[in-house]
């Protein structure tokens, strides 16, 4: 051992009354004795030996020293002699030791309440247990001039003592106190080290986020004033630098880096010491001692007289300790870089910030694979427990740093969350915790979800996807309603923050959210009930089907598949059409009651059309009637024809007029070859009140559950929706125009220059042979404006505004554009698959009459379909259903009814579209069935009775 510095109370503990040693000594003291530290007050130090016994030596003013044997030479501490002390620290004249246990002892001057044993004594000459701390392992201890402070293995923070500074970090006007406190403002944030300073204290955490509270009159703690703070403040500026070591002084802080030295890149951790008003630093790869500050009593050991104000060597010496103007040195290292599996090893957790965690995704799996493993059961097991009844109901809403944040993340990998059986004890508690949190806190979660990899943050859509299906499941057997309802809301309200970030990233697929098994948990029709009469405020008790404080499912609707929102869709429908055909009848009996029946009004919307002037007759007959008339149920009434509309009229109608419509002798729509997709043209011929039409009738299909066979882009459902369109919409209408503005995008050299090409557009009128890489962006901007607002703005404007007429309201605000219920009603609402078609199973069909699965014609009939090619199976299901697409259910939801009719075998089948009805004579042989089928099939238009 090497000392130096002041030695007049045999402090340095070579044996000898000297007042003050210049260059370092050799000790002799403890020769072969396996010295481990050693730590210095203001006129005492303690050394400790691996055995765990602790000497001291100094003044013993306040019996600090622990025994009454002399400072003049180290003696033993034989109070402690049953102890293994693991760690010393010293005072101003006070000490503290902790031993293997976690167990804390002090003794010295404690008038301050520094010893932390419940109350204010002038000296305790023998070391007392500070039972307070009993409960919690303790891995560190610092002492400061008149407070301490003490770190739990478990990473929870301790202070007691003076508190005149607001060393202690309790608060402002907060009082000293004579036992630990714990300091709750640094709760959650997984600390690695904490230093002491005379009236000052620091604390470090794993990723080098420095927190400084306490006197400040000089600077001290490094926050560019000098006003005292009562409260842990962070260090901003030292957050970016890989801070690995504080140090504090009587009056000064010095922060420790990592750095890189050597070509092997080997990271090193210098040593840097306490002290008062001087710093040593170790650098173990000069192996050189540096020095600075006040040499008043030769403490810097340089061998000069005078203060010394920038570093100089001090040689052959190896790490050291420092104290108040004395420093004994020990050839050890005192400090090594805290890694655990969950934080990046090539330093990438000292960048966490609001927008980098800085964990390592893989590291935490393994982390967890290993506690799964049956050597590790009972110590998962224990975690599990501790996550319950400590972690997660310490989890504040408003985090004293984005470090205590990473916690969120990290429990999240956790298999047990995983389990179901604790959904209800770790996981739904997580999630509350996570929707407690303040905004600027949530906001940071939200932007560390963004970066995931989708791997992961898969994994957590579907745990939460998850617990929403075992609440609706079994959760009223479990739970009492109050608490189902509190649980499903936030697992639903955890999904929607998640489904948020994931419309701004794209991490995974919009239907990656769908619960597919809703539909079957749920009565879909009564939670939209629910859900629409709250939007509209109306309370319906007698009907039981609103709560004030009940959870409807409609109100996250990214939850909900195809089928479900058709369901919702028809639902709103059906509700639409109940109210405007009782607003009707009410009307009616009041002009009854009055007597103006020629007043009555009839509850459905008719139309008379004719079959040779079908466009303007439509356009004349809808022109006719008001808004609330659009929302009636529809009847179609074909000129000259004997059928009653069930359905069947209906779709023959929509499927006619629309073909019409799109007829390019019009030029409503241009046909993009290499998509197949319609736009609107920008050079039609019609006036805009077509347009109009065209969009109530698309209303009236959606809202009447008819199909429409409009192949329009995604970008027409994202318009009506008041989603702006991007340059993937343009890929979708025209791939090859979108690929070209793409590479514009991606092209690193000078466009104009390279290519000669100005990427002027005829119908783009400005002239862009300038356009440079700053401007390439706002060009494709104004293209796509132009292309999808600007040059169809007025006929796009008479579409939607005959749309919304029918189809308008909350309900549009349950979907998004790539939700296939909106758009497969638009655009192939009831979506054909060949494939389907190609196997039609027999089982979704049903028999009347005679035939029965097993009949004679039945099997000739299946034969003939499945021999049929592709178009005449579309054309067979057109002329049954008056559609040729399978619903949106599926073909399981496609039944139909094929019975026997008395009739001779020259008479055609006649198909009941309204009831997917087959009347068919039951035919002998093969080719007649196949030869009175394929003329049916060919002349499915028209309703007659044969």
């Amino acid at each position: 051992m090497l000392c130096w510095g002041s030695s007049a109370s045999g402090q340095l503990g070579i044996g000898a009354s000297e007042a003050s040693v210049f260059e370092p000594r050799s000790c002799c003291m403890f020769d072969g004795r396996g010295l481990k530290e050693v730590a210095c007050g203001s006129h005492h130090s303690l050394f400790l030996f691996h055995d765990g016994s602790v000497y001291a030596s100094g003044s013993n003013s306040c019996g600090q020293l622990g025994h009454d044997k002399g400072g003049w030479r180290p003696e033993l501490v034989g109070a402690l002699d049953a102890q293994k002390i693991a760690g010393v620290s010293c005072g101003q004249a006070h000490s503290l030791v902790v031993n293997e246990q976690g167990q804390v002892f002090a003794w010295g001057a404690g008038e301050g309440g520094q010893l932390g044993l419940g109350a204010a004594e002038e000296a305790v000459r023998v070391p007392r247990l500070i039972k307070k701390l009993c409960e919690h392992r303790i891995s560190q201890v610092m002492c400061g001039k008149q407070h301490c402070i003490a770190l739990s293995k478990d990473g929870q923070l301790f202070v007691w003592g003076e508190n005149s500074s607001g060393q202690l970090g309790l608060g402002k006007g907060e009082p000293s106190t004579l036992s630990p406190q714990p300091l709750k403002s640094l709760c959650g944030i997984p600390l690695a080290q904490i230093s002491a300073g005379g009236d000052h204290s620091f604390a470090l955490s794993l990723s080098g986020a420095v927190f400084g509270w306490g006197k400040n009159s000089a600077g001290q703690l490094g926050l560019n004033d000098e006003q005292d703070r009562a409260v842990p403040c962070h260090i901003k500026f030292l957050r970016s630098q890989k801070v690995v070591y504080i140090s504090c002084g009587e009056e000064h802080t010095a922060a420790l880096t990592k750095v890189l030295i050597n070509s092997q890149n080997i990271a090193v951790t210098p040593l840097c010491v306490r002290h008062r008003h001087h710093t040593l630093a170790f650098v173990p790869s000069t192996g050189l001692v540096y020095a600075f500050g006040c040499n008043t009593q030769g403490q810097l050991g340089t061998g000069l007289r005078g203060n010394a104000k920038s570093p100089l060597p001090v040689r052959n010496i190896q790490p050291l300790c420092i104290g108040n103007t004395h420093t004994s040195i020990l050839f050890q290292t005192i400090w090594r870089l805290i890694s655990t599996c969950c934080f990046h090893s090539d330093d990438g957790h000292f960048k966490t910030n609001p927008k980098v965690p800085g964990i390592d995704f893989n590291a935490v799996r393994l982390l967890f694979e290993t506690l799964m493993k049956p050597a590790f059961a009972r110590l998962l097991e224990q975690a599990t427990k501790s996550f319950e009844s400590l972690l997660i109901p310490q989890l504040t809403c408003s985090p004293p740093d984005v470090e205590a944040m990473r916690i969120y993340l990290i429990l999240s990998e956790c298999p047990a969350l995983q389990d179901s059986k604790n959904y209800i004890s770790l996981t739904i508690p997580l999630a509350m915790a996570i929707l407690r949190l303040d905004a600027n806190p949530s906001k940071v979660l939200d932007n560390w979800w963004s970066l995931m990899d989708c791997e992961v943050f898969s994994r957590l859509v579907e745990m939460y996807k998850s617990i929403v299906v075992f609440l609706l499941t079994g959760g009223k057997a479990l739970l009492m309603p109050v608490f189902l309802e509190s649980y499903t809301s936030a697992a639903l309200r955890l999904l929607e923050k998640l489904h948020k970030v994931n419309l701004k990233v794209h991490r995974v697929e919009y239907n990656h959210f769908y619960i597919p098994d809703i539909s079957r948990l749920v009565d879909i029709q009564e939670d939209y009930l629910k859900w629409f009469l709250r939007k509209a405020d109306i309370v319906c008790d007698n009907l039981n089907l609103i709560s004030q404080g009940s959870v409807t499912l409609c109100a996250y609707p990214f939850i909900l598949n195809a089928q479900a929102k058709t369901t919702v869709l028809q639902t709103d429908a059906e509700l639409q059409m109940q109210m405007a055909v009782s607003g009707a009848n009410l009307h009616n009996v009041f002009m009854l009651l009055t007597m103006e029946p020629l007043l009555a009004r009839n509850p459905f919307l008719v139309l008379h059309v004719r079959r040779n002037l079908l466009v303007s007759d439509a356009l004349r007959e809808l022109t006719v009637y008001n808004d609330v008339d659009l929302k009636k149920p529809l009847k179609v009434i074909f000129d000259g024809e004997e059928a009653v509309d069930a359905g069947g009229v209906t779709k023959e109608f929509f499927l006619l007029l629309l073909k019409e419509l799109m007829d390019p002798i019009y030029g409503m729509f241009t046909q993009y070859s290499e998509s197949n997709l319609l736009w609107f043209s920008d050079k039609c011929f019609v006036e805009h009140n077509w347009f109009h039409l065209i969009g109530i009738i698309c209303g009236l299909a959606i809202y009447n559950s008819t199909v429409v066979d409009l192949h329009f882009p995604l970008v027409l459902y994202k318009k009506l929706l008041n989603v702006s369109p991007t340059l993937d919409d343009l890929k979708e209408l025209s791939p090859t125009e979108g690929r070209s503005l793409q590479q514009l995008l991606e092209y690193e050299g000078d466009v104009e220059e390279t290519f000669c090409l100005n990427f002027a557009r005829e119908r783009v009128n400005k002239n862009v042979s300038f356009l440079c890489w700053s401007l390439r962006k706002e060009f494709v901007h104004a293209y796509l404006q132009y292309v999808f607002s600007d040059s169809v703005q007025e006929l796009y404007s008479a579409f939607s505004s005959g749309f919304l007429k029918v189809c308008g309201g909350e309900i549009l605000s349950l979907f998004q554009p790539s939700d296939c219920a909106l758009q497969f009603y638009l655009d192939s609402a009831l979506c054909f698959s060949w494939l389907c078609i190609f196997f039609f199973p027999p089982q979704n069909a049903s028999y009347k009459g005679e035939f029965s699965a097993s009949h004679p014609t039945v099997k000739k009939f299946w034969e003939v379909f499945h021999e049929f090619p592709l178009e005449k199976k579309k054309q067979f299901l057109l002329f049954l259903t008056g559609s040729d697409r399978i619903p949106i259910h599926g073909m399981a939801s496609l039944r139909i009814v094929i019975q026997s009719t008395a009739v001779e075998e020259h008479y055609l089948p006649v198909a009941h579209t309204c009831y997917n009805m087959l009347d068919m004579p039951c035919y002998q042989t093969k080719e007649t069935l196949r030869h009175r089928l394929t003329q049916a099939v060919e002349q499915y238009e028209g309703f007659s009775l044969v």
